[in-house]
This record gives C-alpha cells, structure tokens and sequence, in this order.
C-alpha cells in the first residue's frame, strides 16, 4: 500500500465491487489459495467467464483488473475474502460458492488451504450447511 492510499484510505470512500468482479474475486480467491495459480483452476475460471450470464459481454482482463483490486483494500489474500459479502443476493453467494468449490476440486486434490478457503468462504457469504454439502455431493460426482 502506497502513501497516497495509507493517507486516504480513511476518508475517501472505497468505490463498491459489483457482483461480476466479485464473481471473479471468489474464483480467483480459490486459484490462489494454495500458494499457486495452477493452469487447470485458471482454465475452469475462464470457462466460467465466458459461460456466466453475470460475465457476458464483458472483458476477462478489465473484470480481473477489478478484481485484483480488492485484494489491495485487505492486509491479504485470505482476509479478502471478507469482500463476498457485498454480493447482492443469496442467489450470487450460493453460485460464487460453487464455482469456487469447483474450481478447488478441479484439480483434483483440495489442500488444506483450499479446504479453509472454501469454509471461510462459506462463512462470509452465509451459504447454509445444507446447501454447501450439496453443491459438494454433486462437485464430487463430477469429479
């Protein structure tokens, strides 16, 4: 964080995410989890992006431009995931929940890290314990 933002922070407001960066967030929150941004996680990502109603007629790089700036308004990467929460609807944290477990699962092998992520993940955005073992139950018959 540079001088101008340490200086600033305080008095000028933070301008809100929308819900497709928050999207990307949430994804881009599990590629990152482990430690590294491995390729297959980073191709489920895109595949969302171009398959996502909330993505349509949208930029990948603009879209994770914004994105990576909601890591900057948190002192790390995990802490950031405190930014879900300002998703607009229960719809939207159920369907960043998914995408995330999918993309942790896409790998093929959930790390510990991964495995916190996702629980804090559930936590912030309030996804029911029902709802979240579900989208697991399906999420490990896909894989």
């Amino acid at each position: 964080m540079g001088l101008l933002s340490r200086l600033t922070r305080k008095v000028t407001p933070q301008k809100k995410a929308t819900d497709d960066v928050l999207l990307l967030h949430a994804m881009m929150l599990m590629c990152g989890a482990d430690g590294s941004f491995d390729d297959e996680e980073v191709d489920t990502v895109r595949a969302y992006f171009s398959a996502v109603p909330e993505f349509h007629g949208k930029d990948f790089n603009e879209v994770y431009d914004e994105a990576t700036k909601i890591v900057g308004r948190y002192s790390n990467l995990a802490e950031s995931a405190k930014a879900l929460a300002e998703l607009s609807t229960e719809a939207l944290k159920h369907k960043a929940f998914l995408m995330a477990a999918d993309i942790a699962m896409s790998s093929g092998d959930v790390d510990e890290n991964e495995d916190r992520m996702l629980d804090a993940m559930q936590r912030v955005m309030e996804v029911p314990d029902d709802i979240a073992t579900k989208v697991i139950e399906v999420l490990t018959i896909k894989y």
